[in-house]
């Protein structure tokens, strides 16, 4: 038997890349002390697979892996003894036994959803008013990098839904082994058709200086000198032709049933 579960990377790990999660659930996994299943040969590892890798910087709300069980276990007991091994970082929240026959996740994957969560309020609210334009053009390019090196392409067509409230994009995009449209080919057209942050982003961090809530930009910050006296520095105000700051969060991995209709992967 398999069990495909669902876990959190949280926003306080978003930093730490995919083979360091990996690392993470395997570790847990053998804390937990669960039955799960080795490969074979001279170097076993614990069989176990992610319907996606997500990108360093960004959140997971719904990430889904795959592990092979040597013995049946319940779901129940499968979520209480990894929750108890994992990181509270890495909870996980769903599990479900499935047959070994069942199709694998990545085969079946189909589109991811997001939450783009943009750091200054004047620049969501021009990225909001520039949804509708943009999809009402023919075509929405971006750039792709490829293996022969950077190609121009258009994304429409991998754009399933789009919308925006606040400071909030949330979008479902094209996510496939031949077809993928990542949230940062996404923003870069959207900020073209904006006429902001060039053809770039970046995530905020959250130290960074940024606009506060009144819209206004913050000129210094407190910091001490080597005597622990408290000064002034002052800081340069934010560039407004710079990069977009934003917080990626995959909200869920997509599937399509028999009607053609997506569902959370995890379902299928």
């Amino acid at each position: 038997m398999r069990m495909i579960a669902v876990f959190e990377k949280s926003e306080r790990i978003r930093h730490i890349g995919h083979l360091d999660i990996q690392r993470f659930v395997q570790r847990g996994l053998r804390r937990s002390g669960l039955p799960v299943a080795y490969s074979n040969g001279f170097n076993p590892h614990i069989l176990i697979t992610f319907a996606s890798a997500l990108s360093t910087g960004a959140c997971g709300k719904r990430e889904i892996m795959d592990v092979t069980m040597a013995e049946p276990v319940s779901e129940s007991e499968f979520l209480e003894r990894m929750n108890r091994a994992m990181p509270p970082d890495m909870q996980l929240t769903e599990a479900r036994s499935v047959d070994d026959r069942h199709p694998a996740l990545m085969a079946m994957l189909r589109a991811a959803s997001y939450d783009l969560l943009i750091r200054n309020p004047e620049e969501a609210d021009r990225l909001r008013a520039a949804i509708m334009p943009m999809m009402a053009r023919e075509k929405v390019t971006a750039v792709r990098k490829t293996k022969s090196g950077m190609k121009e392409v258009d994304i429409k067509p991998l754009i399933y839904a789009i919308n925006g409230k606040g400071q909030h994009i949330y979008c479902t995009l094209a996510l496939t082994e031949g077809q993928t449209c990542k949230p940062g080919m996404l923003m870069e057209a959207l900020c073209r058709e904006a006429g902001i942050g060039g053809d770039s982003f970046e995530e905020a961090e959250p130290n960074d200086i940024l606009p506060d809530n009144t819209g206004k930009k913050k000129e210094a910050a407190e910091q001490t000198d080597s005597f622990g006296n408290r000064v002034e520095k002052a800081v340069a105000a934010p560039d407004r032709n710079g990069p977009v700051r934003m917080l990626i969060t995959r909200t869920g991995l997509l599937g399509e049933n028999m009607d053609g209709v997506f569902v959370p992967l995890e379902r299928l």
